[in-house]
């Protein structure tokens, strides 16, 4: 016998906004039934894993254990600034210039996040 995963949880300390920010960042809708101030919240994704929000008392402290990594449709330096405008922070950027690397966001509540290369950027750099 093996698991599945039915969802990844990230704690937070407001539930709703920050599924709606996920929600925005993957074009998902939230669950039908989440309303705002609820303190568990859901977004419903395509296939695999939801992404599950559930409210804590505490915020957030030092660096994620597990982070997601998006791979974006469109290229990488489009996405990371239509997160940015969406109210992802940059914490660090690894882009290097021969098109490789990676750039790690943060989403509203310090959550960390990287946007690798899309597949645009990849077919670019391929040989």
């Amino acid at each position: 016998m093996v698991s599945v995963v039915q969802n990844v949880a990230i704690d937070c300390v407001n539930a709703y906004e920050l599924a709606r920010f996920w929600s925005e960042v993957t074009g998902r809708p939230l669950h039908p039934e989440d309303e705002p101030g609820m303190a568990e919240t859901q977004v419903m994704m395509a296939e695999g894993p939801m992404l599950y929000f559930h409210q804590v008392p505490e915020p957030k402290q030092g660096k994620n254990r597990l982070h997601l990594c998006l791979r974006p449709r469109t290229s990488r330096e489009e996405e990371v600034e239509r997160l940015l405008a969406l109210g992802a922070a940059l914490v660090a950027d690894l882009r290097n210039p021969d098109g490789s690397g990676w750039a790690v966001l943060a989403d509203p509540e310090g959550n960390e996040f990287c946007v690798l290369r899309g597949e645009s950027d990849r077919a670019a750099t391929a040989p």
